[in-house]
């Protein structure tokens, strides 16, 4: 992994560490993803210019590389499990620990349903989330679902315009969950609202 910082006219200096300093523009490189962060008081030519930048690291790179914009206060997902080490500073020997992600444990359910035992809630969360995994919705159809169930839940049903849905959907996408986490959250928050 790799940390710069940009100056105003959109040069690349590498750090060691990263002060999260509202007016910086910093770049956190581990080479799948490009995560471009930005301090909430940093110029709109230093962040213009290192999106730039940017943008051509990327094309020397795979195809599968992407780039994430991330807005001080507003982090999310993987790169807040990663956000106190870039603090502390890379060194060879830190280790990286990988955010855990939720699994689906579909079998071992049945299992216990087939013994005898009662389905409590998360047997029957487990088991819809399952089924819904089992559509094969796209990833963007999960995230617009979840979008919609949030906001039914926050605001209800009369109070929702389609842009709403699409802004959160596009907050979910850039979320960094995964596929089972979104089906999990889908069908935990439907439970509750139409119990």
């Amino acid at each position: 992994m790799n940390l710069f910082s940009f100056s105003e006219n959109g040069a690349m200096r590498k750090v060691k560490k990263i002060n999260f300093n509202e007016s910086k523009v910093f770049l956190i490189d581990n080479f799948k993803t490009l995560y471009l962060w930005y301090g909430e008081k940093a110029s709109k030519e230093k962040k213009d210019l290192s999106l730039k930048r940017v943008e051509k690291l990327k094309e020397t790179r795979k195809k599968s590389t992407k780039i994430q914009v991330l807005n001080q206060n507003r982090e999310h997902g993987s790169f807040l499990v990663i956000r106190d080490i870039l603090k502390k500073g890379i060194t060879s020997s830190t280790p990286i620990e990988k955010r855990p992600e939720l699994k689906i444990k579909y079998e071992e359910t049945i299992d216990l349903l087939e013994a005898g035992i009662d389905p409590d809630f998360e047997a029957e969360i487990t088991i819809a989330a399952h089924n819904l995994s089992q559509k094969k919705l796209s990833y963007e159809d999960l995230c617009h679902k979840l979008a919609q169930v949030q906001l039914l839940l926050l605001k209800g049903e009369s109070n929702i315009v389609k842009k709403e849905i699409e802004e959160k959907a596009k907050e979910i996408y850039t979320s960094s969950s995964t596929y089972e986490e979104l089906c999990w959250l889908i069908v935990s928050l439907e439970k509750i609202l139409f119990k």
